[in-house]
C-alpha cells in the first residue's frame, strides 16, 4: 500500500503541473497521461482489492465478535468497519480521482491542441 501511495503521489504531482500551449508539449503530455491513466486504473483495482480484503478480515476477526457480544446494529457495524478500513478506502478514492483526472486532462489537452492547430492554419492562410 505504501508503494501505491508513493506512485499515486508522483502521478498527482504530474497532474498538478500547468501545461503551456506549445503543441509539442501538449502532445507529449497526452502521451504521458494515457500511460498514467492506464497505470492508475490498475492501481485502483488493486486498492479496491486491498480494501475488500481488509474488510473481510476485519469482519471475521473483530466485528463478528463485537456484534455477538454487544448486539450492534448493522449500521453501527458498517460504520465501525469503515473506520477500521479508512486508509484502504482513502487510497481507493484517491486513485479513482487520479484516474478520472487523467481522462479529463487528456480531453482538455486535445481541445487545446486543436485550438493551436487551428491558429497555425489560420496564420498560414493569412486570416
Amino acid at each position: 500500500m505504501d508503494e501505491m501511495k508513493k506512485e499515486a503521489a508522483a502521478i498527482q504531482a504530474y497532474l498538478d503541473i500547468v501545461c503551456s500551449n506549445n503543441p509539442e508539449e501538449l502532445t507529449e503530455r497526452i502521451s504521458q497521461l494515457m500511460a498514467y491513466m492506464s497505470r492508475s486504473g490498475e492501481m485502483l483495482a488493486q486498492a479496491k482489492r486491498l480494501l475488500r480484503s481488509r474488510k473481510s478480515e476485519e469482519i471475521r476477526n473483530t466485528i463478528v465478535a463485537v456484534a455477538r457480544a454487544e448486539r450492534l446494529s448493522a449500521s453501527v457495524q458498517n460504520a465501525l468497519l469503515d473506520s477500521i478500513c479508512e486508509q484502504e478506502a482513502f487510497l481507493a478514492d484517491w486513485l479513482d480521482r487520479v484516474n478520472k483526472t487523467c481522462t479529463h486532462q487528456i480531453e482538455g489537452l486535445r481541445s487545446l491542441l486543436s485550438y493551436e492547430k487551428e491558429g497555425l492554419r489560420l496564420n498560414k492562410t493569412g486570416y
